[in-house]
Order: structure tokens, then C-alpha cells, then sequence
């Protein structure tokens, strides 16, 4: 690589993302509607059998069309804003759609001989979009049948088997021509007639082909007898009818696609095409078409593919064209529901299903918010779902507490438990790192974790003696069987425990739980200097709080400290704890006596 100037420049990695497509921020209903239509479909009964599974079925392919449709018209106004990659959005958009409908079609709905005729019309029909400003133009001006685009119109009306709209134009034209009166009443007459399938079961296909047949007859006899000959338009239009290939290529330009031409050819030759004929009329219609001018672009062949019946080529074609994953994964799960791809496995175990949603569902896991919908595609992996969540959980960013929590909940719900701890030790090292100890200690509760406890107890015990005051005193006052995680912490709310019971002057109780915390060696060595000076004022109270016994367990605690540091001296040289420990020792002396006395007149009277 050079820079303009013709020198080397510092080397560079680029980045090459396959899902970059989830950073469009219009494409987010895309990814978050089409989340809900898949989680519906996952839990759909799939006790529902025949018709009613299968109108289920379509139901949800329509849904998912609606949503790439609303995506659409959120990228044209993108566009019309001169917003980013909306141009090429839409396009992509309206391919996606063009493919999905046909797949419909022919492997959702499985559209049988005749009604797949009308579902054909429908799709094409759906995905001409330049006709209906064309129609506007022509209908908008004040004699539509003088407009030079009048017979386009009629054209385009009849190529899409659109009859009724054809004769309403045709008889405007006839008003214009009185003296043609007769040729037009016998077009229109055809155009009536025109025998088509029905998506009822009132005829069969045996009658139908019978009718068709007659009226084809019918139309060719006045073909051949010049009804038409002095009019070109309308003879080009008898022409049609007839399936008159070259009549119809003649209007290639109002088609501009090789599927539309080979729907106006079945319409008109051959109405009752069985599904699988159709891959012959597919395959000669392209070529006819193309005629050797073009090659097939990538759309072509994915079209070609379904019209062979080809459901995988169709979806490697789609996995090498697209530019994201939605398509192939949602497409394949919606056939897989269909029974369709039972038979195909890859040869890593996996199924396509599985491979192209669990793909999907990795882009989806690269979006700050996006991650949340590919945690229910996981779930709905059966084979790696749970391995490829367990390594994509991990990676989340835990920018924030509130994201934390979330991503706790997930690894809790799916007993994650490896997760869950990772998780909280994380969040409790942020914590402590920005000396938050309240919430360090809750995540490391959280991650059962006691070695991290008892490190941040320590550290509670630590800003006490600094502070005289406990911080976070609700999570310390709440802390239940929590408190047994470790020794540490145990302390921490059994001394929380005490300071309660003295602010609530209940101090008998406190002053037996302060002898227990020392006598059974749960305090920390160092801290007994501090439990000792807390006794002070419970020594100092009029009435007499501690027992003789517990005096005398005191006196021992006070000698065991002095006797057992192990920097003796220099406890000896620090005057503030040598004057703590003449107090502790008067203080004592002096509770002894007032005990002693005071149990003596007891036992006196």
C-alpha cells in the first residue's frame, strides 16, 4: 500500500464484517419485529396438521413479507432523505422480497396446478412497481385513450392478466371510436370470456383446460379472419391471448424481467402448469428473454433455483448474495417447520437450520443492543445453541450495572452457573476497584465467591475503624444466611448486629453477642482492641450490664491481646492503645466489683 505520494504507508487490518448490516439503524425493525414472528412460530402447536397447519404456516411467511415491506418504506424515506445506504437498502430489501414470496409459493403454500397460476400473477403483480405511476399518468389526463402512454397501459394491464382494468381502459378508447365500435365489443367479449383458474375447488382442471381450449380456438379464428387487421394495437393484443411468444417478447420493455414473461406465457398458454413443469418454462423463458444479451445476474439464478425446486441451492445462493444472515436463517426456519429439509444434514453434525440461525443469531450478539434477541435464537438450537451462548455471554461488554443484571438473568434462567460467577466476580472487582464496597460485596454474595467476602469485609471493617461508622448499612442489615458465605462476613453482620441492639439501648443482648463475636474466635485478632473498647460504655452504664463470668472472659480477652501480640513492644510504646488498656483494665476492675457487690446482696437477701 502507498500513500499519495507514492511512499509506503503505516501497515493497516481491515476489518471485513459479513453482519455490518445490523448497524443500520433502519433495518432494526427488521431484526426486532421478524424476532417476534420467530419466537411465535417456535411455539406454535405443532399438533396442528393438514390445512390448518399449513394456513399457519403461510400466515407466518405473509408476516414476515410485511415486515421487509414496513423496512421498505422506511428506506425509501431514508433515501428520499439522502440518509446513508438506504439506495442500496431498498434494493436488497425489495430482492429479499421477491425471493420470500416466491418461496412462498411454491414450497410454504405449495400452490398446486391452477391456483399456482394465480399465485404467480399475484407475486408478479406485487413486484412491477413502475406501473401504477404509469396508470396515474394516463388516467389523470383529460382524454386518457389520446395519452401516449394509452396503450402501454393496456399492455401491461393484459401481459398481468389484469382484464377487468384493461377493458375499462379499451372502452374508454371505444367511446373515442364509434365507427370501431364491433372490433372492440369482440375484444372485450374475449377478455370476459377468458376462462381462469379459481382458488375454490368449483371446477376441475379437466374443465378448465376444456374451456380454455375452446376459447383459444375461438380467438385464433378471429385472428385469422383480420377482425383485428386495422388496428395493430388490438391485434397485437389478440396476439397475446394467444400466447403468441413473439407477440409477447414484442413488449419486453413493459415486462423488463424474464419472470414476468414467463407468468404472461403460462397465463396464455399454458394456465394449468403443474409445479414441476415449471422448471422447463423457467429455464426457455430466461433464455428467450436474454436472448444472448445479458448473462444471469445473481437474482436470476436464485429465482431459477426455486423454479427447479432447488430449496438448498436457493439458500446458498442467498448465503453467498445477501449481505446478512435474517434472510437465509429466517427463510430456512420457516421451511424446516414445513417438513422440508428434515433430510439434510451438514457434515459437522449440525443441520442448515441450525448452522444458518446459530450464524444469525453471532452477528446479532455484536450489537451493544441487539445481543438480547440472539440469546432466544440460541435457545432455539437444540445442538450447539447452549455451547455458542456460553461463549458469546461472555463476551458482552458489562458497561453498566443495569447490563450486568441483565445478562445475570439470562445465565441464571439457563443455570449458567460458570457465567453467573464470572459475571458477579467481574461486576465486584468495578466495584471495589472504584471503592463502591456495597456493591462488590452484593456480587460477590452474588457469585457465592467467599474468598472475595471476606476480602471486602475486611475492607468494611477497615473504613469503620478509620470512620467510626458503617457505609451501605441496608445491604450489612439485610445480609441473612448471605452472612454464612464466609467467617469474615459472618463477623461483619453479627458486628452490625451488635451496633443495632446498642443504638436500640437492648444492651444485655449486645453485650452477650460482643463477648460471643470474641470467645469464639470469629472477630479478627485485630479487631479485638475495637470490640473491647465498644465494652467501655456498656462497663460504664449505672446499671450492671456484664456478669462476673463474662467480666472475667473480658479480663482474659484484654490479657490474650496484650500478652499474645506479636509486636509487643511496640503495642507498649503507642500511648493511645496503652491508655485504651489502663481504661479497659479500670473499667473492668470496677464492673468486677459492682458485680460482686451486687451479687452478694442478692444472695444476702
Amino acid at each position: 500500500m502507498t500513500t499519495g505520494d507514492g511512499a509506503p504507508s503505516s501497515s493497516r487490518v481491515f476489518v471485513v464484517r459479513r453482519d455490518q448490516d445490523i448497524y443500520i439503524h433502519t433495518l432494526r425493525k427488521l431484526f426486532n419485529e421478524s424476532h417476534g414472528i420467530f419466537m411465535g412460530l417456535q411455539r406454535s402447536e405443532e399438533e396442528l396438521a393438514g390445512k390448518s397447519r399449513k394456513a399457519q404456516l403461510v400466515q407466518v411467511s405473509k408476516n414476515y413479507r410485511s415486515v421487509i415491506r414496513a423496512c421498505m418504506e422506511d428506506m425509501h424515506q431514508a433515501a428520499a432523505l439522502k440518509l446513508g445506504p438506504a439506495f442500496l437498502q431498498v434494493s436488497i430489501l425489495s430482492a429479499m422480497e421477491l425471493i420470500w414470496n416466491l418461496c412462498e409459493i411454491l414450497f410454504v403454500e405449495a400452490a398446486t396446478a391452477g391456483p399456482l397460476l394465480l399465485r404467480l400473477l399475484d407475486w408478479v403483480r406485487l413486484h412491477v412497481c413502475d406501473v401504477d405511476s404509469m396508470v396515474r399518468q394516463v388516467l389523470s389526463s383529460e382524454s386518457p385513450s389520446k395519452h401516449k402512454l394509452f396503450w402501454n397501459v393496456v399492455d401491461v394491464f393484459v401481459l398481468q392478466g389484469r382484464m377487468d382494468e384493461a377493458r375499462h381502459l379499451l372502452s374508454k378508447e371505444a367511446s373515442a371510436n364509434p365507427a370501431s365500435m364491433n372490433m372492440y365489443k369482440i375484444l372485450d367479449d374475449l377478455m370476459k370470456k377468458m376462462p381462469v383458474p379459481s382458488l375454490g375447488n368449483t371446477q376441475t382442471l379437466t374443465e378448465l383446460e376444456l374451456k380454455w381450449q375452446h376459447w383459444h380456438e375461438e380467438c385464433q379464428r378471429y385472428l385469422q379472419d383480420g377482425t383485428f387487421a386495422s388496428n395493430p394495437h388490438m391485434e397485437s393484443i389478440c396476439k397475446i391471448l394467444l400466447g403468441d411468444e413473439d407477440a409477447i417478447l414484442e413488449k419486453k420493455e413493459l415486462m423488463t424481467t424474464w419472470y414476468h414473461f414467463l407468468v404472461t406465457r403460462l397465463l396464455y398458454s399454458h394456465p394449468t402448469v403443474k409445479p414441476m413443469e415449471l422448471r422447463f418454462y423457467a429455464q426457455s423463458s430466461m433464455d428467450l428473454f436474454l436472448g444472448g444479451e445479458s448473462s444471469p445476474e445473481p437474482l436470476d439464478m436464485i429465482l431459477m433455483a426455486a423454479f427447479e425446486f432447488e430449496m438448498h441451492q436457493v439458500i446458498k445462493e442467498c448465503s453467498i448474495v445477501l449481505s446478512n444472515w435474517w434472510f437465509v436463517a429466517h427463510l430456512t426456519d420457516l421451511l424446516d417447520h414445513c417438513k422440508l429439509l428434515q433430510s439434510h444434514n451438514l457434515y459437522f453434525g449440525s443441520n442448515m437450520r441450525e448452522f444458518l440461525l446459530l450464524e444469525y443469531a453471532s452477528g446479532l450478539f455484536s450489537h451493544h443492543s441487539l445481543w438480547q434477541l440472539g440469546v432466544d435464537y440460541f435457545d432455539h438450537c437444540p445442538q450447539f445453541g447452549r455451547v455458542y451462548l456460553e461463549l458469546h455471554i461472555e463476551r458482552v461488554p458489562l458497561s453498566t450495572e443495569q447490563k450486568a443484571l441483565k445478562v445475570l438473568r439470562i445465565c441464571e434462567q439457563r443455570q449458567m452457573h460458570e457465567q453467573v460467577r464470572s459475571i458477579c466476580k467481574i461486576m465486584a472487582m468495578k466495584a471495589l476497584r472504584n471503592n463502591r464496597l456495597g456493591s462488590a460485596l452484593s456480587w460477590s454474595i452474588r457469585a457465592k465467591d467467599a474468598a472475595f467476602a471476606t476480602l471486602i469485609s475486611d475492607r468494611f471493617l477497615k473504613d469503620y475503624c478509620e470512620k467510626g461508622c458503617f457505609s451501605d448499612l441496608d445491604l450489612i442489615d439485610n445480609l441473612g444466611p448471605s452472612m454464612l458465605l464466609s467467617d469474615r462476613l459472618t463477623f461483619l453482620g453479627k458486628y452490625r448486629e451488635f451496633h443495632r441492639l446498642y443504638g436500640e439501648k437492648r444492651f444485655a443482648e449486645a453485650a452477650r453477642l460482643l463477648l460471643t463475636l470474641m470467645t469464639a474466635h470469629i472477630a479478627p485478632c485485630s479487631f479485638w482492641m475495637t470490640l473491647l473498647t465498644d465494652a467501655l460504655p456498656l462497663l460504664e452504664q449505672k446499671e450492671v450490664i456484664f456478669s462476673a463470668e463474662q467480666t472475667y472472659e473480658l479480663m482474659r480477652c484484654l490479657e490474650d491481646l496484650t500478652a499474645g501480640n506479636p509486636d509487643k513492644q511496640k503495642f507498649q510504646d503507642d500511648d493511645v492503645e496503652t491508655t485504651k488498656v489502663e481504661m479497659l483494665r479500670l473499667a473492668l476492675a470496677r464492673n468486677l466489683a459492682r458485680v460482686i457487690v451486687k451479687e452478694g446482696t442478692v444472695e444476702g437477701s
